[in-house]
C-alpha cells in the first residue's frame, strides 16, 4: 500500500512539476504568469486534437501506428500550443505593457474556453454517447513502463515503472537549476528579473529574454497537461475535468522558492497531500474537501517563515510583475 500510495503521488504530482518549473522560468525573468492554468489547458487540449487527427489518419488501428509518431505528434502539438498561449502573453505584456495580473488572469479564462470548445467539437464528430473522447490506442504508447521494472519487485515499482514524461519532468527541471545556476545564461535572466534597467544597462536585451523565457515556461507548462490526460486519465478527455491543478503548480512556485530542485520535491509532497483523503478511511464528503485545501495551507505556512526570516534567496525576483519601461531607465 506504502508503494502503491508513493507511486500515485508521483503521478498526481508530475503535472504539478511540469507547471511549476514553465512558471519558475518566466518568474526569473520578473514576469508573473497567471496564465499558467490556461496555457496547461491548452497544451492538454493541443495534445489531444494531434493525437485525434493521427487516430484516425491510421484507421482506428494501433497496428498501423507508429510508436515514435503517435508520441511525437501529440507532444510537437503541446509544445506549439502552449508556446503560442506565452507568445501572446509576452506580446500583451513586454510589447505592449498591459498589466501582466489581468493579462494571466485573461489567458486562463481564454485557454480553457478554447480548451472546452476544441473538446466539445471533437465529442460532436465522435457522436460519442459521453461527453469525453477516449485516445487510449496513443495512451498506450505514453504509458509503457521500463521492461525490467516489473522484475525489481517494489524497487522496480517505486522507481521504474513510471511514464516517459515523469522521467522527463525530473530532467527538465534539473537541466532548468542548472542553467539558472551555472550558465551565463541564466545569469542574465535572472539580472533581468532582479532589475531590468541595470541589466539593459549592461548590454543584456530585457525583451528577448523575457519573451524567450516565457515561451520556454509556457511550453514546459504544457507539457503537464498532456501528462496529465495521457497518463493520469489513461488518453481520456473531458472539459473541465483538469480541476485546479494549473492553480497548485503557481502555488508550488512559492514552496519551492523558486528552485527547480525544490520543486520536484515539492509536486510530489503536493501529490501526496492531494491523494491522502483516498488512503484514510471513514472520512466524510466535507473531510475530504478539507483534505484538499493541504496543498494550499502548505504553501501559506512556508510564505508566512520565508517572509518572517527575510532571506533574499527565499524572495521572489525584485521586478516581478512590474513592466519595464525603458524610456524610464
Amino acid at each position: 500500500m506504502i508503494v502503491q500510495f508513493i507511486c500515485r503521488a508521483i503521478l498526481l504530482g508530475t503535472p504539478l512539476l511540469y507547471g511549476s518549473t514553465g512558471e519558475i522560468v518566466t518568474e526569473k525573468s520578473g514576469h508573473l504568469n497567471l496564465g499558467i492554468p490556461g496555457i496547461m489547458y491548452v497544451g492538454a487540449i493541443s495534445g489531444v486534437v494531434g493525437s485525434f487527427l493521427y487516430e484516425n489518419a491510421c484507421g482506428n488501428d494501433i497496428a498501423n501506428m507508429s510508436a515514435i509518431l503517435a508520441i511525437l505528434i501529440p507532444l510537437l502539438c503541446t509544445i506549439i500550443g502552449a508556446s503560442l498561449m506565452g507568445l501572446i502573453y509576452s506580446f500583451l505584456t513586454v510589447t505592449l505593457h498591459a498589466n501582466q495580473n489581468v493579462t494571466g488572469l485573461a489567458l486562463t479564462t481564454f485557454g480553457v474556453g478554447l480548451g472546452n470548445f476544441l473538446g466539445a467539437s471533437l465529442i460532436n464528430i465522435t457522436k460519442s454517447e459521453l461527453p469525453s473522447i477516449a485516445l487510449t490506442k496513443t495512451s498506450s504508447f505514453f504509458a509503457t513502463k521500463l521492461p525490467f521494472a516489473d522484475k525489481l519487485g517494489w524497487v522496480g515499482e517505486l522507481l521504474f515503472s513510471h511514464d516517459f514524461l515523469t522521467y522527463f519532468a525530473i530532467i527538465i527541471a534539473i537541466i532548468v537549476a542548472f542553467v539558472l545556476n551555472k550558465t551565463r545564461v541564466g545569469l542574465n535572466l535572472r539580472a533581468v528579473g532582479e532589475n531590468p534597467a541595470t541589466a539593459d544597462a549592461a548590454g543584456i536585451n530585457v525583451t528577448k529574454y523575457r519573451y524567450v523565457s516565457t515561451c520556454i515556461g509556457s511550453a514546459i507548462a504544457g507539457l503537464g497537461g498532456l501528462q496529465y490526460v495521457f497518463a493520469y486519465a489513461s488518453g481520456v478527455w473531458s472539459n473541465n475535468a483538469f480541476g485546479d491543478r494549473g492553480w497548485m503548480a503557481i502555488a508550488l512556485v512559492i514552496f519551492a522558492l523558486w528552485k527547480p530542485s525544490m520543486a520536484i520535491i515539492g509536486s510530489f509532497l503536493f501529490g501526496a497531500l492531494c491523494n491522502a483523503n483516498n488512503y484514510i478511511q471513514g472520512l466524510g464528503t466535507e473531510t475530504q474537501e478539507l483534505f484538499k485545501m493541504l496543498p494550499y495551507v502548505v504553501t501559506i505556512i512556508v510564505l508566512v517563515i520565508t517572509s518572517m526570516r527575510k532571506k533574499r534567496e527565499h524572495q521572489p525576483p525584485a521586478s516581478l510583475g512590474i513592466n519595464y519601461f525603458r524610456e524610464e531607465r
